[in-house]
């Protein structure tokens, strides 16, 4: 992929070993031509999450969504596919932005074509009876559902999803988030660049002095940052021992998971905008969208096992945490904006921060992001 507007030597300093490493150069949180590029390689150029595959379908069979900055269409017949918005007569595109619809097939609204959910030709209005139709099929994309989330890769150039994923499926896999029941959701516009709030996500060496909250049921120096393949980066922390959840008062009013550790939560970001916070009784992520340098709309979901009837428990705590932690990536964006602004180090505890900033680096030099492990 070609590079980023981002100095290679500035990124030569990001890249350096743990305890001699800088943040990323300023322009990576503030540049308009940095985030036209991350929108393009990448959003459209990796394994990008557009949410859970049910709500997206929702009664429809087909409907546009902008995956990076390329117009995408999926369709919901058999299973959820993914295609380019982009009609092979004339290029006209199919669908407006943000259109759906629950009809059998899509019809160019230019001269007329009609494709099946499966991308194939239905129909070439007036092409003669010689036209043969089965070249001229929707460009299809690689589309694919994770736990009921699905993941498209808008210019079809990404790796193996099973590779992109690597060992964080082995973490998730015994919450079973495809069994549990959305119970509440938040919206969030964060003025922050989408990469300083996964940045906050990974650490809590901000946690004594910003979350009185969570220190009282989670100690912030406790647990470890795991190193397994893949495109993503976390760790785990521990409930304190009189603590059953993450929740205002330690208490949980849900249900236990079976089969997960009941006294530790794990923290995952998959790359490049799904945060999994997994807990013993339910399941939170964070859904990134980047609207601007300096903006980032944040969907927040709560999963709980489906009897779960009151979340209200874990979503007030984190809304709480959640608006605490908005207000301090508002202000580091506030800073990154400066004249003044110079990359700053690292501490020891922020390791899981520098595989970030690695992974970012990394891609923006035009190699793979996904860790060997």
């Amino acid at each position: 992929m070609p590079n980023p507007p981002v100095d290679a030597r500035a990124l030569e300093a990001s890249l350096r070993p743990h305890g001699e490493s800088v943040m990323l150069p300023r322009a990576a949180y503030v540049d308009p031509d940095v985030l036209a590029w991350e929108r393009r390689h990448f959003f459209g150029g990796t394994w990008t999450c557009l949410g859970r595959a049910a709500e997206l379908s929702n009664g429809t069979t087909y409907r546009e969504v902008t995956v990076g900055d390329i117009a995408t269409v999926l369709t919901f017949g058999d299973r959820p596919r993914a295609f380019a918005n982009v009609c092979r007569h004339r290029g006209h595109e199919l669908l407006r932005a943000e259109e759906s619809g629950d009809r059998p097939a899509l019809v160019c609204p230019y001269h007329g074509w009609s494709y099946e959910l499966d991308g194939s030709v239905k129909a070439a209005p007036r092409m003669g009876d010689s036209f043969h139709t089965k070249p001229y099929g929707l460009v299809e994309l690689p589309a694919e559902v994770w736990h009921g989330w699905l993941f498209v890769n808008a210019t079809g150039t990404a790796g193996p999803f099973a590779e992109h994923l690597g060992g964080i499926t082995e973490l998730v896999a015994p919450y079973a988030p495809e069994t549990l029941s959305l119970k509440a959701r938040h919206t969030y516009d964060v003025a922050a660049n989408w990469k300083t709030i996964v940045e906050n996500y990974h650490e809590c060496y901000h946690c004594p002095l910003i979350h009185p909250e969570l220190c009282k049921v989670s100690p912030p120096t406790s647990g470890d940052n795991w190193s397994l393949p893949g495109a993503w980066v976390g760790g785990l922390m521990d409930l304190r021992p009189d603590a059953e959840t993450m929740s205002l008062d330690g208490r949980s009013a849900g249900i236990p998971l079976p089969g997960v550790d009941q006294r530790r939560v794990n923290y995952l970001g998959l790359f490049p905008n799904l945060l999994l916070s997994l807990h013993p009784d339910y399941v939170m992520t964070h859904r990134l969208e980047p609207r601007a340098p300096g903006l980032t709309t944040v969907e927040c979901s709560w999963y709980f096992r489906p009897e779960v009837t009151d979340p209200s428990y874990a979503v007030e705590f984190w809304d709480i945490t959640n608006r605490e932690d908005w207000a301090a990536c508002e202000s580091v964006q506030r800073g990154a904006e400066s004249p003044h602004f110079r990359p700053g180090p690292l501490a020891p505890a922020e390791d899981a921060v520098y595989q970030w900033v690695t992974m970012l680096a990394r891609g923006y030099l035009g190699k793979p992001v996904s860790s060997p492990g």
